[in-house]
């Protein structure tokens, strides 16, 4: 019998991603999401893409908070394990409003474990971030590294992580594993399901996309006196197809009896600079990306990216995309849904 993986956020970009994984893997996915930050038509349109495990989808809207909504879900079907992406992830907006992002992520996952544990399902895989690492001393970023994360949001993470952590150790029946991802970009191949940010991008590949499709005049570059080789940040890039293989390798993991509570990070263990990601993008959207080049973000690292030896090893996972990859992929999505999920207005 195909197990109940229940997918909390599972109508956001990446969650969305890994739950067509899901359903093709042979998986029946349960999806709670509030669509605070995310559209119903990304699951309708994962389940044209599942074929003919369209029905293994069940979606539910609800808050994680709302602790009788989450049990109805529980009472309904027999979940044997949870992937937990649902939390607020926009830094600036965190930094303004922390109490939002401290009820939001912390008291959700809170209420996720108390009720996981009421209904006896310790099988977790928990959607971390890169954040955590802060600023490195060094790279690349092993998962051992000091935890130092630097803003409310990336706080949140270590916190759940921790919880995760005292939870196991107080109960062994508990598996957990915590993914650390870098940066997350591309789309499914179909250009059918990608990422839909609302309001102003906080990330380059979005942002630039969004000035591909004529929706912003320029991309504002932060820094090009950075000693790398062209002057801009560098970061390790890592394709959403790739990035939901990865989650489908931890649940695999998850049945490991030796397991108890593991981190792993999830990147291509590459870092590219920020102009050479603009190059690429430009040659996958056939079109120059006008650029303005502005003052450091306080804050900002200079290079970040990830050791991934311990998942390749422990999870039999390795990104394979490439950077052209993810830009065709990304502006396949973009140039098919300029405005994303929503309808033209007429």
């Amino acid at each position: 019998m195909a197990k109940n993986i229940l997918v909390t956020g599972g109508a956001g970009f990446i969650g969305s991603h890994t739950v067509l994984e899901l359903l093709l893997g042979g998986y029946n996915a349960v999806v709670v999401d509030n669509l605070n930050n995310s559209s119903d038509v990304a699951i309708t349109r994962v389940k044209e893409l599942a074929g003919q495990y369209d029905n293994n989808l069940y979606f539910h809207q609800l808050d994680l908070r709302d602790k009788p909504a989450l049990q109805n879900v529980f009472t309904e079907r027999k979940i044997d394990a949870v992937i937990h992406f649902a939390g607020l992830k926009a830094v600036g907006e965190s930094m303004k409003k922390p109490l939002m992002y401290y009820s939001n992520n912390i008291v959700g996952a809170i209420t996720l474990l108390e009720v996981m544990e009421a209904y006896g399902c310790k099988n977790l895989v928990f959607s971390s971030s890169a954040t955590v690492y802060g600023w490195p001393k060094e790279v690349p970023c092993r998962e051992e590294f000091p935890v130092s994360a630097i803003n409310p949001y990336g706080r949140t993470k270590p916190i759940i992580e921790e919880i995760c952590r005292d939870i196991q150790h107080a109960d062994p029946e508990w598996k957990i594993i915590s993914l650390r991802y870098f940066n997350p970009v591309g789309a499914h191949q179909s250009g059918y399901i990608g990422e839909h940010p609302r309001g102003t991008p906080n990330n380059l590949m979005p942002y630039m996309q969004q000035v591909a499709v004529g929706k912003r005049p320029a991309l504002t570059i932060f820094g090009n006196d950075y000693s790398t080789k062209d002057g801009t940040c560098i970061r390790d890039y890592i394709h959403v197809v790739d990035l939901a293989q990865g989650h489908i390798a931890a649940l695999r993991k998850l049945s490991d009896p030796k397991l108890a509570c593991e981190v792993y990070n999830l990147g291509s263990g590459k870092g590219t600079s920020v102009l050479e990601m603009v190059a690429a993008f430009e040659k996958a959207c056939g079109k120059k990306i006008p650029l303005v080049i502005a003052a450091r973000r306080p804050g900002d690292a200079e290079i970040l990216y990830a050791s991934t030896e311990k998942a390749e090893r422990e999870l039999n996972w390795k990104a394979k995309y490439s950077i052209e990859d993810m830009c065709r992929d990304q502006w396949n999505w973009a140039n098919n849904n300029p405005i994303g999920y929503q309808s033209p207005e007429k």
